[in-house]
């Protein structure tokens, strides 16, 4: 989806459809209907929203690096019993480690057999929401050696589990208390 910082390439496209149609713009026409179509006055201002924007970094959440040793037993682990899908792969030839990455939803993982990328062992924090179904999801698959049970603490209940290759992953749904500033 576009935001407001793809303006001037929603200008054009929106210029071309309806040149198409026999409706024809001017290119500062096409600005000023964007900038209304983002409830703005007129392009002068989001012309200077756009440039603040561009200003300012914009961190994206951090996605950790997973140690593994065995891609098959990562696949079974992390696609087969947690649900996640394999978004791409890359090995620089085949009989080389694989580095490749898994999400789902918002949550993207990167699992890497490369023996500097991560060190077996660590652990990534999984922000969650709807920690109990995924709980009864997991139950119900059956996992050799994992029963994982939903914890309660202060800060909101948690579902941990240590994949095949000794890395941990807490899955928490926070409280409301918790996320607050």
């Amino acid at each position: 989806m576009r935001d407001f910082s793809d303006a001037k390439t929603m200008a054009k496209v929106l210029r071309s459809s309806l040149a198409e149609n026999g409706v024809a713009l001017t290119h500062a026409q096409s600005l000023e209907l964007v900038a209304r179509q983002f409830d703005m006055p007129d392009w002068n201002v989001l012309s200077a929203r756009i440039t603040a924007k561009s200003q300012h970094p914009n961190i994206s959440p951090a996605i950790p690096i997973i140690r593994s040793f065995d891609a098959a037993k990562a696949q079974e682990f992390y696609v087969d019993y947690l649900g996640f899908a394999i978004d791409w792969q890359h090995r620089f030839e085949a009989h080389l480690p694989l580095y490749m990455q898994v999400s789902r939803s918002d949550c993207q993982l990167h699992i890497s057999e490369h023996h500097g990328d991560a060190t077996p062992g660590g652990r990534s924090f999984i922000p969650i929401s709807g920690i109990k179904a995924l709980h009864r999801e997991l139950k119900a698959k059956g996992y050799a050696n994992i029963n994982p049970g939903i914890e309660q603490l202060p800060w909101g209940l948690q579902v941990s589990l240590t994949d095949p290759f000794g890395n941990r992953l807490t899955f928490c749904e926070q409280n409301a208390q918790a996320t607050e500033t």
